[in-house]
């Protein structure tokens, strides 16, 4: 399944194209959530755990799909088209098999064409009801989360690595400046057990004062909790990561030019020295031309009233 290519006819066409392209400096990014063709029970708890920690920023598909293979050539088309579809950058899509049972896998897009991936299988899975707790501590909705990685072999396995990256960018939100530590209300904590497996479960967080400006934390379990044990993965190819790489350049500094908050841009000209003093002044110019005129007319006013003295 290929998209057509669609050449924009108004402004608001293309200025709708403009808002689905690639960024320099981007906003948040939308998940997309599809099931493949065979799916299970703990699957489908693991894609509706997920949609229910990203809703507000997920498209969950629950057809399903049999014509997607992400990791075969030519198979990552639909993808790519339903990322195009829904303006989508982070793929989830899980599948079941007798070969790969609860397969789970991680996705990125670039402008639409797929940009990396990380199969994973799920195990040991305990779903966010199962847990019981005081339902005042749920995640809000578009609540900052903490992370912790715990383990060297995030350090030191490349699939650990890779897989580290993508569950930063699935689950961080939009990049934000400034953040207040009272809105910080959950963490995912990530335990490497071995080079290819990762514990992951998600608390939130109670503050209790500490007699300091800082309070303490204590962490309670909310769930979802499982065992990632890395299958596949696929790093992007070095031409597109290049270009995926590209950041803003910063502003150069200009001299002379400074930012007021009322008055908005300012700047200083430095003129030299005119020496106005030795400049030469024609006879043409206008203002000399009109005293002149009146002088005339004044003296021949004059000579008027000598001929005829009253």
């Amino acid at each position: 399944m290929v998209a057509a290519i669609r050449v924009p006819k108004t402004k608001r066409a293309r200025r709708e194209l403009l808002k689905h392209a690639p960024k320099l400096v981007e906003t948040g990014k939308k998940t997309l959530i599809l099931h493949g063709t065979k799916t299970s029970a703990v699957l489908n708890s693991v894609l509706s755990d997920i949609y229910h920690l990203k809703r507000d920023n997920a498209v969950k598909y629950t057809k399903k799909n049999d014509n997607i293979r992400p990791f075969e050539s030519g198979g990552e088309s639909s993808l790519e088209f339903f990322s195009l579809k829904t303006d989508c950058s982070l793929i989830v899509y899980g599948s079941h098999s007798k070969k790969r049972p609860n397969n789970l896998i991680l996705g990125r897009t670039y402008d639409h064409h797929i940009y990396d991936l990380v199969e994973v299988g799920v195990e040991n899975y305990k779903s966010m009801e199962s847990y019981v707790y005081d339902k005042k501590l749920a995640p809000k909705l578009g609540s900052k989360p903490f992370f912790a990685f715990i383990g060297e072999h995030f350090e030191s396995s490349e699939e650990l690595k890779h897989l580290k990256e993508v569950l930063l960018d699935l689950f961080r939100g939009e990049v934000i400046e400034n953040l207040n530590l009272a809105g910080v209300t959950r963490i995912y904590v990530c335990t490497a057990i071995s080079p290819t497996t990762v514990y992951m479960m998600h608390c939130a967080l109670r503050l209790k004062r500490s007699g300091t400006p800082i309070p303490r934390m204590e962490l309670v379990e909310v769930g979802p909790s499982m065992d990632l044990v890395v299958r596949r993965h696929r790093l992007p190819v070095e031409s597109l990561k290049k270009e995926a790489m590209k950041t803003a350049e910063h502003a150069k500094k200009m001299k002379n030019v400074t930012k007021d908050p009322v008055q908005g841009k300012l700047g200083k000209v430095y003129m030299p020295d005119q020496q106005v003093g030795k400049l030469t002044l024609s006879n043409d110019i206008k203002g000399l031309k009109r005293e002149r005129r009146e002088a005339k007319k004044n003296k021949e006013r004059s000579k008027k009233q000598k001929v005829n003295p009253e």
